[in-house]
Order: structure tokens, then sequence, then C-alpha cells
């Protein structure tokens, strides 16, 4: 299907849905008539396939518990040794509501309170919160940064695990919002780290589908042939892949035994959901059926990608749009034109921008944003003519003075 053909077929109007993104600007900004380019979801509607299955399943109209069918793990294994060469075994699979949500069951199952837990900034901001509201003590780690791009430091990471004696990794990957995806080489070191000093880790690869410029993504799983299995659990889902996010349903992947021993002792404790059918058939349909369309909205949002880094390094061009790799969410450094500390006021005020702020993800980011580019395009031309529009009255009004 042509790019034109393929929006207008899937690009839906979301505002008055009861939508976060649109109709909660109000509550989260303080202001409602901004353009949302925030939180991570898409303006496309998901694939036909999961919205036939949905249908069908609907029309059942019975939506008591239900249990995984076989074909459930076929297909999501395929999928997973296909792309990435993880063939996931049934017995391996537990399920959540999300993955922040795992994450806590993680933090409960593997740690005590006031053990230490590690996470490299900036990152996901529910990251911070997962640990501390669950009584951990957090311990971050800046990833380095020059020019747009973020790296893993080794050193930085083993001098903190020593030192806080880190009991428990929350690893990113691909990283949210640096935009890296993380090669096997970088994994193995910080891993090789981890394995040193008796660090389980928790990989978050929600984002492991959005991927570009023909990088690869490795699961943690299967780095170095699988060498870390007995000390990594996996967090991922459909949900960022096809726009399913509150079906609430992801996947906690546990390769050890001794491992999955513990998770179940203390599952077994929980008031636990069961498993969202809705959720269950919706992954199900996309894992068989989505790929095609899932290719067709990655085109798009690289396009998103690559319109906004060239007309702000042509109209701005101390603006560091920062790398993209994986994600839909890269992370733009203002600072060469805005002072960090009036971010906000000039993004919301000036720009008539709703987006996230750098320091949400971690203290050191004050002057940078995220801006979602899973949208229309006509919204990233429009964003991006707004922030040229906004540094460039800015320019005129101080050089008058």
């Amino acid at each position: 299907m042509e790019k034109q053909e393929f929006l207008q077929k899937y690009l839906v109007e979301r505002r008055g849905t009861n939508c976060s993104k649109w109709d909660g600007l109000k509550e989260k900004f303080g202001e409602k008539d901004l353009l949302a380019m925030w939180v991570a979801d898409m303006e496309f509607r998901t694939c036909d396939a999961i919205v036939d299955a949905m249908v069908e399943r609907t029309r059942h109209g019975v939506f008591g518990y239900g249990i995984v069918p076989d074909h459930y793990y076929e297909v999501f294994s395929a999928w997973m040794e296909r792309r990435y060469g993880f063939l996931v075994e049934k017995d391996w699979v537990r399920f959540s509501t999300g993955c922040v949500t795992a994450i806590a069951w993680m933090i409960h199952a593997y740690t005590r309170p006031g053990d230490a837990c590690m996470i490299l900034t900036p990152v996901y901001y529910p990251f911070h919160n997962v640990v501390t509201n669950n009584g951990r003590t957090l311990v971050k780690v800046e990833l380095d940064y020059e020019k747009g791009y973020f790296t893993m430091n080794a050193k930085k990471i083993e001098k903190a695990i020593v030192e806080h004696q880190v009991k428990l990794f929350l690893m990113c990957s691909p990283h949210n919002p640096a935009g890296r995806v993380w090669t096997e080489e970088e994994l193995e070191e910080v891993l090789s780290i981890c394995r040193r000093h008796q660090v389980l880790v928790i990989s978050d690869e929600i984002h492991q589908d959005i991927v570009f410029e023909e990088r690869k993504f490795v699961p943690a799983a299967v780095v170095s042939g699988g060498k870390y299995r007995d000390m990594v659990i996996t967090l991922n889902s459909a949900s960022k892949t096809f726009n399913l996010a509150t079906l609430i349903h992801s996947h906690i992947l546990i390769t050890d035994e001794r491992l999955r021993e513990i998770y179940d002792k203390f599952a077994s404790g929980l008031n636990r959901t069961e498993v969202s059918v809705m959720g269950m058939v919706a992954a199900m349909a996309g894992y068989e059926h989505g790929e095609g369309w899932m290719q067709q909205v990655l085109e798009i949002i690289h396009d998103n990608y690559l319109y906004l880094k060239d007309t702000l390094a042509r109209e701005l061009p101390k603006v560091q749009v920062c790398c993209m790799e994986g994600t839909y969410l890269p992370m733009v450094d203002l600072r060469a034109y805005v002072e960090p500390d009036k971010t906000q006021e000039f993004v919301q005020k000036k720009c008539g921008l709703a987006v996230d702020y750098g320091e949400w993800f971690g203290e050191s980011y004050k002057g940078f944003i995220r801006i979602n580019l899973a949208t229309d395009p006509k919204f990233v031309e429009e964003a991006a003519r707004r922030l040229v529009r906004a540094v460039q009255v800015q320019e005129d009004a101080l050089c008058k003075q």
C-alpha cells in the first residue's frame, strides 16, 4: 500500500474519544489547545487483522475467564524466533497487565525493602517511581552523552554496583528516551559486569519491534548464545508494536528454572488478575498477521524523524535532534537556544506544543524535550514549524536589544 493510501486509511482523529494524549491536555498541561506530541501511543488505528479478531471475539458476547491456547505461544514464539533468534518456550511465559506493573512485581519477588535497584538515566520516568514507591533504594547512573548520542559507561555502572551493592538492574532496551538500540557488544559488557557482581537484570524490551536504519535488536536473553539467561528476565508486549496499550496484556519471560520458582512462589500470594482475553486475542492476531502493517508504520515514523532532523538542522543548526535507532520518541536538545529553566514556558507558551520534558527522565536533562513521532506527518511538520518560528522570534528580539 502506498504511503498516502495507508495514511488515509489508518490515521484517526483521537480528539473527543476520551484520549489521554489529546483530551487530557488540560489536566496534564493546564491548557487544552496544544498540539499533542507527548505520551507513547500512536495516531494510527491498529491493523485490520487485530480489529477483525476482536470484533469476532466480541460477537461471542461472553467475557469471562479465559485460558491461553497453545496457538498463542506458537505465534508469539515464531515472531520472536524469526525476528530475533529467540525461541520462546511455553513454560517460560508468564503474563502481566503491563510492563511497569511487571517491574513492580519483579522488585517485590527478587529484592527486599531497602535493596538497591539501578537505572540508567535519562530513562522512562516510571522506572524511577516504581523503585522508590516500593521502598527500594534508587541508584541512578547517567548515560554518556555527546552530540545527540547516548552510550553506556561500563566503568560508571560497575562503580555504582559496587558502591551501592546493587541487587537489581532495570535495563531499558531499546532505550527510551535515549533512542539507542544497544549492540550485542554493549549488552555483553554490561551483562558481564552484572554477572560478576550477582546482579539480576530485568530487561524491559517493550520497544523491541520499533527499530530503524537496519539496526538489529538483540534481546538480553540471546546475548552470547543465551549465556546470561540464568540472570535475565525479559519483559515485552505487543502494545507498542500494534498500539494496544490499554488492552493490558504483556509478557514476563523467565528462562531460568530457579528464577521461575522464585517468581511463581511470590505470585501465588498475589490477588492476580486473569489473562486479558481481548489483549490475548489482539496480540495473537498481530503476531500472526500484523507484520506488514507494522512495517508501513515504521516507514512513516522514520520519515517523520528524518523530516524533523533535517528541518531543524537546516533552520536551527544548533538544535540537536538525538539519535533514534529505536522507539518513536527521540529527545531534542534545545539548550543552545533556550535556557533550560525556561524550556517548559518556551515550548508550551511560545510553541503551543505538549511534549515530555527532559527532566522527567533525569535531573540533568532540563532543556531537552521528547517528541512522539508515531503520528500524522502534518503534526510533525507543524511542530517543527512552531519550534523554528519561536526560536527565530526570540533571536530577533535579542538582536534588537
